[in-house]
């Protein structure tokens, strides 16, 4: 019984030590640096609908038009959990900030809502 014991705690003790956290890390120089849980990619390019596309990468985020690569809005962005991102955006066209909550229901598409409840789905680039 105490070898199983023994065993169990080992076996916890891994599985514990392979867990990632998703947060700010600090560089060292005192900027907090956004991760990612590793089995959660939202990093890439995406599409909307209409064909305004949407870029993640490292906590930056920028969506521009696709005929003239024109600036639409931009922000940072951060895990709430493995599949949940919270965008912290400012449009430039209108001049506002708001905040958007996306779910990645599949590795090619994003569900998200808009802090006023308006729904849209964002689908991976090829």
């Amino acid at each position: 019984m105490k070898t199983f014991r023994t065993a169990a705690s080992l076996c916890l003790a891994a599985t514990l030590a392979a867990c990632t956290t998703y947060g700010p890390i600090n560089d060292g120089g005192g900027n907090n640096v956004p991760t990612r849980p590793a089995n959660a990619g939202i990093d890439g390019g995406w599409v909307d609908a209409n064909g305004i596309t949407s870029n993640f990468n490292g906590g930056i985020f920028e969506t521009r038009t696709t005929d003239t690569n024109e600036k639409l809005a931009e922000g940072n962005y951060r895990y709430l959990s493995p599949r949940l991102v919270e965008i912290d955006m400012r449009s430039i066209v209108r001049g506002t900030t708001s905040k958007v909550n996306c779910a990645q229901v599949t590795q090619s598409q994003l569900n998200c809502t808009t802090s006023t409840g308006s729904q849209f789905s964002l689908t991976r680039k090829a």
